[in-house]
């Protein structure tokens, strides 16, 4: 999994919501393909110090996907949340476990259901809570 920048950047209160929801709900918590591996490599700062272009809880994420030219809006949200006809995704879903804590800009590579895809983070906005 290569991104353009190396670190997941988490803020402490999103970081402390999604370790309970990795903690159980990851079988495999060290694959390197899971949100829980993605949290523990993460790096955690106070909320004020969050990039703005960050994905976080709540973030509205457009993405291309590189081998198609396909391109996504996506809302990253807790699993109670999710609503794939609102486009809302949960964190916990590749695409969700993908995008965490990346930033615009950023490519990944990442095993969907349909195979590996590569992404790139075209924009985020940050939405109220």
């Amino acid at each position: 999994m290569e991104t353009q920048r190396t670190s997941v950047v988490l803020g402490e209160e999103d970081f402390r919501l999604l370790k309970q929801f990795a903690d159980n709900n990851s079988r495999v918590a060290d694959h390197a393909m899971t949100l829980s591996y993605e949290l523990k490599r993460a790096v955690v700062v106070k909320e004020q110090n969050l990039p703005p272009d960050s994905v976080r809880l709540n973030s509205t994420v457009k993405v291309r996907d590189l081998e198609s030219g396909k391109e996504m809006v996506l809302t990253i949200v807790l699993p109670a949340f999710a609503n794939i006809n609102e486009k809302k995704i949960s964190v916990l879903t590749p695409m969700g476990s993908a995008l965490i804590g990346l930033r615009k800009g950023d490519q990944i590579d990442w095993k969907m259901p349909a195979g590996m895809k590569t992404f790139f983070i075209m924009d985020v906005w940050q939405n109220a809570q």
